[in-house]
């Protein structure tokens, strides 16, 4: 009996070790493993402006994004102007892809009775903006400024989330977050042409407008 003590003793450590080692482990995973960034929380902007879309076609219903003045600016007043002059009225989501995003906002080519085979070449006729990068990370519902290769490119078109692109985080401006209206986005009609473009009858916005 006296000598299976010792070998007691010695399970009894090296489970307790053992254990030891699986509850640091374990918190080293928790906390150093990438994770999907939090929601933002937009309480404190409770007086942003907020951009409500009609949206007519597969997503149909009413989209609302409340515009992020803290983080761009300049980027914010170019939106709120165009729809004020009712420039984004009838444009198209001409750049749709599955599980990444859903493009719209060329005032220029755009139109649902213009020339959809140039939508997504286009802008306003005020100049491009510079670019306003943040820290926002890029998740579902985020609303970013479409640009070409040049940061300093964006103007009129604006890209809504479908679920987190960290790829794009810090080389995009973010103008804004879904805060209605989620499930018409979802809805959007994807594309099915060459990186995504919608060829064939894209949902359009009927209506945007400003909510101050």
């Amino acid at each position: 009996m006296s000598e299976t003590h010792p070998t007691r003793d010695k399970m009894t450590f090296w489970i307790a070790f053992l254990a030891g080692v699986a509850i640091v482990v374990g918190y080293a995973i928790y906390t150093l493993w990438p994770r999907e960034p939090a929601p933002a929380d937009l309480s404190a902007l409770g007086d942003a402006p907020k951009l409500e879309l009609s949206i007519a076609g597969q997503g149909q219903g009413k989209v609302v994004i409340t515009l992020r003045p803290d983080l761009a600016p300049q980027h914010v007043e170019r939106i709120v102007t165009l729809a004020r002059e009712g420039a984004y009225d009838d444009v198209v989501f001409h750049r749709v892809i599955d599980g990444f995003m859903a493009q719209t906002g060329d005032v220029e080519f755009g139109k649902a009775d213009g020339n959809g085979g140039r939508a997504g070449m286009g802008g306003s006729s005020y100049p491009d903006l510079p670019a306003e990068f943040s820290d926002e990370p890029f998740v579902e519902g985020v609303v970013g400024m479409a640009r070409a290769q040049n940061p300093n490119s964006a103007n009129s078109q604006f890209f809504i989330m479908f679920a987190p692109g960290p790829f794009l985080d810090g080389k995009y401006t973010v103008v804004g977050h879904v805060t209605e209206g989620m499930d018409v986005v979802h809805a959007i009609k994807r594309g099915d042409g060459p990186n995504g473009a919608v060829t064939s009858q894209p949902d359009v916005i009927t209506e945007a407008r400003v909510a101050d």
